[in-house]
């Protein structure tokens, strides 16, 4: 949602440790070509041992955020904010907006994913977006990915995710066509060489 270079190769530093996956992105492998996230990035916003719950980062929804303001009753006269696509985050609530933003400003329903960086689902920090009031760097999507308890854990030994740490160039610079590629070359993996994945690039 803004330029690449003033997010770009900003490491996040989770704002919650001590084994928890919050604030690394999980990266699909081949495993999941015929799932509904076949090649598909999710930053994990929540992870304990109750389950997680993250927001797929690189997959457009229909809709403009112009729409969801329209949807939402909020008025807005900056017709570059409004033409920006909104993320289709996941299967779970799929009608309830998640805000991934930077900054420090306090919210009415926000979580600390990482210093600097926070998903809100409050109307507050859309109503100041319109106003051009909202913080810097800015991803919108509609819906969530989540998982019960230990679920995560063991689609990970699966083999059906790749883990990396997120950082703001991916969240908010990158395209979303070139997410895939970016997140798993931030370990080293070139995507390309997967063989289940050839010819689908």
């Amino acid at each position: 949602m803004s330029d690449a270079t003033s997010a770009a190769n900003q490491p996040l530093v989770a704002a919650d440790t001590g084994g928890s996956l919050a604030c690394q992105l999980l990266i699909a492998l081949p495993a999941l070509a015929d799932s509904p996230f076949a090649r598909t990035v999710t930053l994990i916003c929540q992870h304990d041992d109750d389950g997680a719950m993250g927001v797929v980062v690189n997959r457009a929804a229909e809709y403009t955020l112009g729409e969801v303001f329209e949807q939402m009753g909020i008025a807005s006269h900056d017709e570059a904010l409004c033409a920006q696509p909104v993320l289709a985050g996941g299967p779970v609530h799929p009608e309830r907006g998640f805000v991934l933003h930077d900054g420090t400003e306090q919210w009415d329903s926000s979580l600390a994913i990482a210093d600097g960086l926070s998903v809100t689902t409050s109307r507050d920090i859309l109503e100041a977006m319109a106003r051009g009031e909202g913080p810097r760097h800015v991803t919108v999507a509609l819906g969530c990915a989540g998982w019960g308890a230990g679920q995560l854990e063991h689609e990970l030994t699966e083999n059906s995710w790749l883990t990396a740490p997120a950082d703001a160039g991916i969240l908010f610079g990158v395209p979303l066509g070139d997410r895939w590629q970016a997140a798993a070359a931030r370990i080293g993996v070139d995507m390309s060489r997967m063989a289940d994945y050839s010819g689908h690039a």
